[in-house]
C-alpha cells in the first residue's frame, strides 16, 4: 500500500461508522484526501460508497469523526459548511417547473443575505459555469424537459457555482454518454488544478475512474479494504476478491483500463 499522502488534509476521517435502520453500513472506516487531491472511492455494490459521501457531505450524523480542513464537521453551520461543501448527488431533488438558470443560482445561496437577492456576481457566476458545460441556451428550459444527460450537467453546474473549496460528487458520470463523460471529468479536473478544488468522488467505470483519480479508495462490506494510486487499487486480484469479477487490467494513456472477460464455458 502507498503511504499516506503528504500536504494539509481537506478531509479526515477517523473510525467512522453509520447505521441505516439497524443495519451496519460503514464499520470503522479511516479515509484522507490532501488539499487538492482528487480521490475517487470504488467498491461493489451496497459496499456504502454513497452513504460515505454523505456522512462527509453532513447529510449523516458522524459525531467527531470527520474533519473537514482542520474543523471538526459538527462545529460547522448549515451556511459555512455550504461555502466549504458542495455535493452533487446521484438523485437531486429537482423543484417542479424550476427553469436551469434559477436552478443553478440555487449555488449561490450561501452567499446571498437573508431576504436578499443574487447579485451581479452570482449571475455572472452562473453563466460562466453554463458556459463551461455546454448548457448556453438552456438558461431557459424547465429542468423536466431536459434529457438525463443534460439534468446531470445542470446539477453539477450548481455545485460548481456554489465556488465550495470541496467537491463531493457521487456518480456523476452515469447518465452520460462518453462524450459528455470526458468532457465533465475535464472540466472538474481544470477548475482543480487552477483553483485548488479538492475532489472526492465514487464511480461506478473503473477505467474512467483511473485516468483521473490521484487515489483511489476500496470499499467492500462497508470496510476500506485497498487504498492507494490507481495501478496499486486496480489489481486483478482485487477485483476478483471484492467484486467477484473476471477482468484484465491493461496499460492505459492515464491510468490502468479494466476489460471485463467473459469466463470460459466448461
Amino acid at each position: 500500500m502507498s503511504p499516506s499522502p503528504a500536504g494539509p488534509p481537506a478531509v479526515e476521517v477517523r473510525g467512522l461508522h453509520v447505521s441505516l435502520d439497524g443495519t451496519p453500513i460503514l464499520i470503522g472506516v479511516d479515509l484522507t484526501v490532501v488539499a487538492g487531491e482528487w480521490v475517487t472511492v470504488i467498491g461493489p455494490n451496497g459496499a456504502g460508497k454513497s452513504t460515505l459521501l454523505r456522512a462527509v457531505g453532513g447529510l449523516l450524523p458522524a459525531p467527531q469523526a470527520i474533519t473537514l480542513f482542520g474543523t471538526p464537521s459538527t462545529a460547522l453551520r448549515r451556511r459555512d459548511r455550504a461555502r466549504v461543501v458542495a455535493t452533487v448527488t446521484q438523485s437531486p431533488v429537482v423543484p417542479p417547473g424550476m427553469s436551469v438558470l434559477d436552478y443553478v443560482l440555487l449555488g449561490r445561496t450561501p452567499y446571498i443575505p437573508p431576504l436578499g437577492r443574487e447579485s451581479t456576481a452570482d449571475i455572472e457566476a452562473v453563466h460562466e459555469v453554463l458556459d463551461r458545460l455546454d448548457l448556453t441556451g438552456f438558461h431557459s428550459r424547465e429542468l423536466a424537459t431536459l434529457s438525463g444527460g443534460e439534468r446531470q450537467r445542470v446539477f453539477l453546474a450548481r455545485a460548481l457555482a456554489q465556488g465550495a473549496t470541496l467537491l463531493l460528487l457521487d456518480e456523476p458520470t452515469s447518465a452520460l454518454d462518453i462524450g459528455h463523460q470526458q468532457e465533465v471529468l475535464e472540466v472538474v479536473d481544470q477548475l482543480r488544478h487552477a483553483h485548488g478544488l479538492t475532489v472526492l468522488a465514487t464511480m461506478h467505470d473503473l477505467s474512467l475512474a483511473g485516468e483521473y483519480a490521484d487515489r483511489m479508495v476500496m470499499l467492500a462490506d462497508g470496510r476500506v479494504v485497498a487504498t492507494g494510486t490507481p495501478h496499486e487499487v486496480l489489481t486483478e486480484r482485487l477485483l476478483a476478491t471484492h467484486y467477484r469479477a473476471s477482468v484484465r487490467v491493461v496499460p492505459g494513456t492515464n491510468g490502468p483500463l479494466v476489460v471485463p472477460v467473459r469466463p470460459r464455458r466448461a
